[in-house]
């Protein structure tokens, strides 16, 4: 399963988020006034970017109660876990101050079917699984800099960006597998 193609949907559709939703997201609502926003566009956008990080954490909870994971292995998919978390309250807080509703969590088990969970069988799997989900987050959250005009809010971006660059960088040497070997290889 491509788990990675709803990110890339995501940026293939040219998607940009107004200045204004992202001083919200981290949470410079001064920075937000100053800046004019199409709040209703702003809200689609942050809405799948929710739905992703929902199921970023979901992801993680699959592979945390597999029993599959060593033990400083579930470790770091609960500290990374936890990051998504951050990344979802930040984006529910920011869909609500531009008047918008959340897109609402799915069942764990829905989860699990879109994600084949079933074909988790090693710890081998559930860190591939989480790899491709870092990567597509990555080039997702990389895809919408180039439409920021503001200096502070392209680093909010890019911090964003750089939390799952790192998550997908720690999964890909627990993996034992060579990072990319081309410079530039991320939001490509």
């Amino acid at each position: 399963m491509n788990t990675t193609a709803p990110r890339r949907h995501f940026l293939g559709r040219g998607v940009t988020l107004s200045a204004a939703a992202l001083a919200l997201l981290a949470g410079r609502d001064a920075l937000a006034a100053n800046h004019k926003s199409n709040p209703a566009k702003d809200v689609d956008i942050l809405n799948v970017a929710l739905g992703l990080e929902h199921e970023a954490i979901n992801a993680y909870q699959l592979g945390a109660g597999s029993g599959l994971l060593q033990k400083s292995v579930l470790d770091v998919a609960v500290q990374f876990q936890g990051h998504h978390k951050v990344h979802r309250d930040a984006l529910i807080a920011t869909i609500q101050k531009l008047g918008g509703t959340p897109v609402a969590e799915k069942k764990l088990d829905e989860y699990a079917k879109s994600l084949n969970a079933a074909a988790l069988k090693t710890q081998a799997d559930v860190l591939d699984l989480a790899a491709r989900l870092e990567l597509g987050a990555t080039n997702a959250y990389l895809g919408v800099i180039p439409s920021i005009n503001d200096r502070e809010l392209a680093k909010i971006a890019a911090r964003l960006a750089a939390d799952e660059t790192m998550h997908f960088t720690v999964l890909t040497g627990a993996l034992g597998r060579p990072l990319p070997a081309g410079a530039l290889s991320f939001g490509a």
